[in-house]
């Protein structure tokens, strides 16, 4: 990634910690998200600028989350995806983000609980972060991880971190249903 890029989302980390100030579980998990985000797309060669609107994203997904929380008293996935663009726009613009990438980081910010007609690759990556960092935080049951796996998992750098994550290969069950995907 060319050094003007990678300035610019170092920037966009920044102002995410400063947005987030006093709210340590949300900066690491958006550093969380963020981390997993870039190392699968460049994983699964993703071109530089899909790259960079896919590692942007993963910084603002949760944008909404004080504005509905001020408005509605609460913030689940659906008012993150309603309020999260109309924050995210002025700020990508401050930073120098062109109108397009800002479109589909907002676009992606508008549909990260969204689980179906995924529409590229960069959305699917972002779902898999944001999945792959939410199981845990949110200590979620054993058929919940493997209902994860078989409903969001598309990407192979993604399927791998979740297999050695939450996956115990050790295990007869999880074994079977491998073998019967055709997977090791």
């Amino acid at each position: 990634m060319e050094a003007d890029s990678r300035k610019k989302l170092d920037r966009l980390c920044v102002a995410m910690i400063d947005y987030d100030r006093r709210d340590p579980m949300r900066i690491q998990h958006l550093i969380k998200v963020h981390a997993f985000a870039a190392i699968i797309g460049r994983s699964e060669g993703l071109d530089e600028k899909t790259q960079r609107i896919l590692e942007a994203a993963a910084y603002v997904h949760d944008i909404g989350i004080h504005k509905a929380e001020i408005l509605c008293g609460r913030s689940d996935g659906r008012l993150q995806e309603q309020y999260g663009p109309g924050e995210a726009e002025p700020l990508l613009e401050q930073l120098g983000f062109e109108k397009d990438e800002i479109d589909r980081i907002c676009y992606l910010i508008g549909h990260h609980h969204t689980y179906t007609e995924i529409d590229g690759m960069d959305y699917q990556i972002l779902v898999e972060a944001d999945f792959l960092v939410n199981l845990y935080e949110d200590k979620a049951s054993a058929i919940g991880i493997q209902n994860a796996y078989k409903k969001i998992f598309r990407t192979e750098c993604g399927k791998k971190i979740f297999r050695e994550m939450y996956l115990d290969a050790r295990d007869q069950e999880y074994q079977k249903w491998m073998q019967s995907k055709g997977q090791k």
